[in-house]
């Protein structure tokens, strides 16, 4: 699949669901099933800025594609995290870099997080990104 496939996807399952509480529900059910990182990934250089929460994002090359491992100890963000890693994980540099994430909008994900949330997914974001720039310019 696509990471286009993907987002549309995941627009298809929050679209099924008319009110915010079930979205969250779901966002909350996604991230109970995000697996714990291991512990050595839990540093301040995998520590995501900017967070209300504490996020961690940890990555690394795996036959040309970016492995993502990430964990949160907020139960939302953890969802959020979990679908970040469903779109992103195993790509290649280069598609992660010019991935538009338009199901953020699409969910209307942004516009029910508080500030502090919404900055975070913004960093979370960034920092994935800014992995994949890394990989790629290894890569080049």
């Amino acid at each position: 699949m696509t990471i286009n496939e993907i987002q549309d996807e995941i627009i298809e399952e929050f679209s099924a669901l008319d009110d915010w509480m079930d979205r969250y529900a779901l966002l909350i059910e996604l991230g109970e099933g995000l697996e714990p990182i291991a512990e050595e990934y839990k540093t301040p250089r995998t520590l995501i800025e900017g967070c209300q929460s504490r996020v961690w994002i940890h990555a690394e090359m795996r036959d040309g594609h970016v492995h993502y491992v990430a964990e949160s100890d907020a139960l939302i963000v953890k969802g959020i995290v979990s679908l970040l890693l469903r779109v992103f994980n195993d790509r290649k540099p280069q598609e992660i870099v010019d991935a538009d994430l338009y199901f953020i909008s699409r969910i209307g994900l942004q516009e029910h997080l508080s500030p502090t949330r919404s900055n975070g997914l913004v960093a979370m974001i960034k920092q994935m990104k800014l992995y994949a720039v890394a990989f790629a310019g290894m890569s080049a």
